[in-house]
């Protein structure tokens, strides 16, 4: 198994330097060369596994013998056996043809835990093989900043600097992250949005002379790690709802196209799944894309769903690879235009295929409380947050035209007390925080804030990261 780049000018890699790669040198993201595909045999073999069997058996192939399958079991299971459901992402029906999976069992409680648990283990393991330290910088509109956290902790082979939106989490994302005091986290609130943040952090993996001096890595959904991990939930869910007998759709709450590009790779590997169903919130540039074929950025504007405000789809360029039949340098033209002018446009040749698989709706703030309160109301008192309900309310909108004897699953990324102020306005209940976080308002914070400048932001990096310029940690 190797990977290339979506812009087809950066070496291919194999599976370990990739994941300590993140972004490709020459600004794409590496996808694998061929996917490997699973037969419906091989699918119905799978069945009644546990969830870290059938992640092992879904991820091997990806790994190309570059970490034994004995030594990735071992990670696997130890990343799961943190989780508080025995499923890992138990699915709960709604009704007759819809249900959720719930993807926020995790130590952080976001869908986010799911692959971080394990990407955090597998730095270790390779970190560890090749005497190694890195210095990961990531982006984060709240999620993904505190399961990367929770994940690197301690380790003593990395440092780990995060940079989240100042004033666009909820608290309890913001906390998650900040009171986490151990010597390798470091968190920064930029003055800026996500996409200000995720913009410096690609500009840190393109200053080449930076990256080879800190030796980069990320933890962002540009490493391809993530997105191999988010795969094992969807062959989870549609082999429990009967596939490969039987078909799935699934709807996908998204701002950064991370995890419904996942289930874009499982049906790429013989998961028999039908429709995919892109939910977005007032920043709804992927609807509006999937309607026209048109990528228009606009002003990035705050909602209840903070985690989806967002404007730049890194994501997406990997589908972008497809649609445009894997020609690097044409893609490459194409992020061109888009990050010069703020839009492309694909032919309607590209955008027919494209919605083939996936179609787009906007769920803004009015539906996205109503969707809560509905679920509460008809699911015997179920609390979903507000993302979780941009995912229902698409899927919702999506059912009038699509087979009804499809199970429709939606995903709970996110648990309803990390976003307690918007859950308790829509319902009326104030979700309350998991026994082991309960004392979570209580606890110190650090974070610093920094302008949106990345000279600023690498002078902060290089006088905290404790490696040097010549390789070796610092004093």
């Amino acid at each position: 198994m190797r990977y290339i780049s979506t812009r087809g000018a950066a070496p291919t890699l194999a599976f370990d330097e990739v994941l300590l790669a993140g972004l490709a040198r020459d600004g794409g993201l590496y996808v694998p060369e061929t996917w490997p595909t699973f037969t419906p045999d091989e699918i119905r073999a799978m069945r009644g596994l546990p969830y870290a069997e059938l992640a092992v058996r879904v991820m091997a192939p990806f790994l190309g013998g570059r970490v034994t399958e004995a030594e990735f079991a071992g990670l696997v299971r130890d990343a799961y056996a943190g989780f508080d459901h025995a499923a890992v992402t138990p699915l709960v029906q709604l009704d007759q043809s819809t249900w959720v999976m719930e993807l926020f069992h995790g130590p952080t409680l976001a869908f986010k835990d799911v692959a971080l648990q394990l990407l955090g283990r597998l730095f270790d393991h390779v970190l560890a093989k090749k005497a190694e330290h890195v210095t990961i910088v990531g982006a984060t509109s709240g999620d993904t900043g505190s399961a990367a956290i929770e994940a690197c902790r301690d380790r003593e082979a990395v440092d780990i600097f995060i940079l989240h939106p100042k004033g666009r989490t909820s608290e309890v994302q913001r906390r998650q992250m900040t009171t986490v005091l151990s010597d390798n986290v470091h968190n920064i609130a930029l003055e800026g949005s996500f996409d200000d943040c995720q913009d410096l952090v690609k500009a840190m993996f393109n200053d080449t002379s930076f990256r080879d001096e800190q030796n980069l890595s990320a933890v962002n959904s540009i490493n391809w790690a993530r997105i191999m991990a988010q795969i094992v939930y969807y062959f989870a869910a549609a082999i429990e709802l009967g596939a490969p007998d039987r078909q799935v759709s699934f709807a996908v709450p998204t701002g950064n196209f991370g995890n419904v590009y996942a289930a874009y790779g499982a049906r790429a590997m013989g998961l028999p799944i039908q429709r995919l169903v892109v939910g977005t919130n007032s920043n709804d540039i992927l609807a509006r894309f999937f309607a026209t074929g048109t990528m228009q950025t606009q002003a990035v504007m705050p909602t209840i769903s903070p985690s989806m405000d967002i404007q730049i789809s890194s994501n997406f360029e990997r589908l972008l690879f497809d649609l445009y039949d894997r020609d690097g340098p044409a893609l490459n033209q194409c992020m061109g235009r888009f990050r010069s002018g703020g839009s492309f446009a694909v032919t309607p040749a590209q955008l027919e295929r494209a919605r083939l698989v996936f179609n787009g709706h906007k769920v803004d703030e009015e539906l996205t409380r109503a969707t809560m309160a509905e679920t509460r109301r008809l699911a015997g008192g179920l609390l979903i947050d507000p993302h979780t309900a941009v995912g229902l309310a698409a899927a919702r909108a999506e059912q009038p035209h699509i087979d009804p004897a499809v199970p429709l699953v939606a995903l709970a990324c996110a648990h309803p007390a990390k976003f307690p102020d918007a859950v308790e306005r829509a319902t009326g209940v104030r979700p309350p925080l998991p026994p082991r976080l309960a004392d979570l308002y209580e606890r110190e914070e650090r974070v610093t804030v920094l302008p949106n400048d990345l000279r600023a932001v690498q002078a902060f990096v290089r006088s905290r990261a404790r490696r040097t310029a010549a390789g070796q940690r610092s004093a």
